[in-house]
């Protein structure tokens, strides 16, 4: 049976989680995204609360510090004084990212996954992307009550969330096109038209 797992980075409002899901629905298989941060909240025992106040974006502890490098597999004991520490909390979801990619075919939406896997021969790594007055009008069509301003301003802060996130745990810039297989702009394209660009790079960037 074909193995492969697709990581989808994305600008927000990009229709990232969109194009994710028609993607799960159009291969059958699972796709992950804030699934990830209940499963690893199962699997550690700390509270879901916890790993979602720092989901894809840094405290203020780690902002001031030097970037890391990618998920080594070292997770702290429950005993230690650092256990619910935001670099702990990142290690327990890279780890449950990494044996969910090894059980079956999945699509991992964000959270440093395609650094994560890097170098798995099943692996396809996408970036979707857009300009930014197609992000504002989509976000606008589900947030009614915030202005364009603040849509702006809103999709600017978590780009830059997501871009300082991804540097502080991989020590590489979220945006580098060498990072990714395909990059796809989803207004050029639409959401289809993404789905259909990824199914067909697979056998191509994969043994599927």
């Amino acid at each position: 049976m074909a193995h492969y797992v697709i990581t989808i980075a994305r600008e927000k409002g990009s229709g990232g989680y969109d194009i994710a899901k028609k993607l799960s629905d159009k291969l059958n298989i699972p796709f992950y995204d804030r699934k990830l941060l209940r499963i690893a909240s199962d699997v550690s025992g700390i509270n879901e609360r916890l790993f979602g106040e720092v989901d894809e974006r840094l405290g203020k502890h780690e902002m001031m510090r030097a970037a890391q490098k990618v998920y080594t597999g070292e997770i702290l004991p429950p005993d230690s004084d650092n256990y619910t520490s935001q670099q702990n909390l990142f290690q327990f979801q890279a780890k449950i990212i990494t044996e969910l990619a090894e059980i079956s075919s999945c699509i991992i939406l964000g959270r440093c996954a395609d650094q994560i896997l890097k170098g798995k021969s099943y692996l396809l790594r996408t970036f979707i992307h857009a300009p930014l007055e197609a992000r504002i009008a989509r976000v606008a069509s589900y947030s009614l009550a915030m202005t364009e301003a603040e849509i702006k301003k809103y999709i600017c802060e978590q780009d830059e969330n997501r871009a300082e996130y991804y540097r502080f745990y991989t020590g590489e810039s979220w945006r580098d096109a060498s990072h990714f297989d395909i990059s796809l702009d989803s207004a050029a394209l639409g959401v289809e038209g993404c789905v259909d660009r990824i199914v067909k790079a697979l056998p191509i960037f994969t043994k599927v």
